[in-house]
């Protein structure tokens, strides 16, 4: 008889490979699969915020990530014009530092762990469709690199195909707390380009963020409203060095540099997805996704990997029914990221700061610890719920006044 998997996972990029690796870990049978070869590159600012270096630490990563030459990221500064607010994050389990290593060199990482722990990975497979098996996923049909049909069963399919999931698509979970594109965002890569760590700077309807990765070189995101996608997409360089010129010491910067590839970048919109149903589950990007501003996708990812793959084992085990188990993955995941989902628009509309924000920035000058706070929760070290709360703003307003 054919084999049975307990777990195929579709996508083997930074949702994908960790849920395989971790399942395969706990000793059940996992087949990854990917359309794509390793190592290879996908749309991505790759910002590892602390709460990202933390997962990596626990599954024994992290110094292989380290060791691919990604800068170590300790500071973030945020140049409001009137207001600069700089500073570092909160540890998360004792990490307090971040990195930007290229999806080349993480996702290969990644996919190699999953091997490692004895998931059978399969590179350059095409995941057609999925097979119906009484009401429930029972696994899916694809072919191989060769173009040879596979049809492979399991107890559960999960999709960690990105955004445009085909296996969302396939299994239409609801969707809800929907959000329109706001953002338009176009990175690249330049040589020469030094900076101190993240380093953002924010102006009316504009905004832009550089930080170290690989190679000696700088990312480089530019963003403006959505609303001017169209007007903006055919220039591209252009209007991101128009941008630029909004800060005259930063665009010199810039232009005593050199870019090193093709701009990549667009717009995504906001939405939730019930992440699970019979016989399939959604982690990452296919299950929740938000505007890129904040760099938190592949922090987003590692957390759902570590709650779907310990939510499939209480189910696999028997210690609590499927439904029960992947109801506490959705709900604990939504409850984690709702705030940084609302944060991340605000931030995204590229709207000037309301009063009230204008003031707390201000009241926030010069007060080491508030700026902390402000750096970890842009960050998700804490949650923007537990910073913005009525009693924390009054501390930092207090404190100000007093100054």
């Amino acid at each position: 008889m054919a084999k049975e998997w307990d777990a195929i996972v579709v996508g083997a990029r930074c949702a994908g490979s960790p849920a395989a690796m971790l399942l395969a870990r706990k000793g059940y049978n996992v087949l990854l699969v990917d359309r794509a070869t390793f190592p290879s590159d996908t749309l991505s600012t790759h910002m590892l915020h602390p709460r990202a270096i933390a997962s990596l630490a626990r599954w024994g990563l992290l110094d292989r990530v380290t060791a691919t030459g990604a800068p170590e990221i300790e500071r973030y500064a945020f140049d409001f014009g009137p207001v600069v607010i700089s500073g570092r994050t909160a540890a998360v389990d004792g990490i307090a530092s971040a990195y930007g290593p290229r999806r080349t060199v993480l996702d290969k990482i990644l996919v190699d762990a999953a091997a490692e722990a004895g998931a059978e990975v399969r590179e350059g497979f095409a995941f057609e469709e999925l097979l119906d098996g009484d009401g429930r996923v029972a696994g899916l049909r694809g072919h191989d690199h060769d173009g040879k049909e596979i049809t492979e069963r399991a107890r559960v399919v999960v999709g960690a195909d990105g955004r445009n999931s085909r296996v969302a698509k396939a299994v239409r979970p609801e969707q809800y707390n929907e959000k329109p594109r706001l953002a338009a965002l176009y990175y690249s890569y330049w040589s020469g380009l030094r900076t101190d760590g993240f380093e953002t700077i924010i102006r009316p309807e504009r905004g832009w963020a550089a930080w170290p990765t690989n190679d000696d070189l700088t990312l480089l995101v530019v963003g403006w409203p959505y609303a001017e996608f169209d007007a903006n997409r055919h220039d591209v360089e252009g209007n991101v060095l128009k941008t630029l010129e909004l800060e005259p010491s930063f665009a010199e910067r810039v232009r005593a540099a050199k870019r090193e590839e093709p701009f990549a970048g667009g717009s995504v919109p906001g939405f939730f997805r019930k992440p699970y149903g019979p016989g399939w589950a959604l982690v990452g990007d296919a299950g929740y996704n938000k505007d890129p501003i904040t760099a938190q996708g592949i922090t987003d990812a590692f957390r759902d990997a570590e709650l779907c793959a310990t939510a499939l084992d209480e189910a696999f085990t028997g210690a609590r029914s499927f439904e029960d188990a992947m109801f506490d993955y959705q709900t604990a995941r939504d409850e984690d990221v709702g705030p940084m989902y609302e944060f991340t628009a605000q931030l995204a509309s590229l709207e000037p700061p309301p009063e009230e924000m204008q003031h707390l920035l201000g009241a926030m000058a010069g007060n080491q610890q508030a700026m902390d706070g402000f750096v970890s929760a842009y960050a998700g070290s804490i949650s923007p719920a537990e910073f913005f709360a009525e009693e924390n703003v009054g501390r930092i307003m207090s404190a100000g006044s007093a100054a």
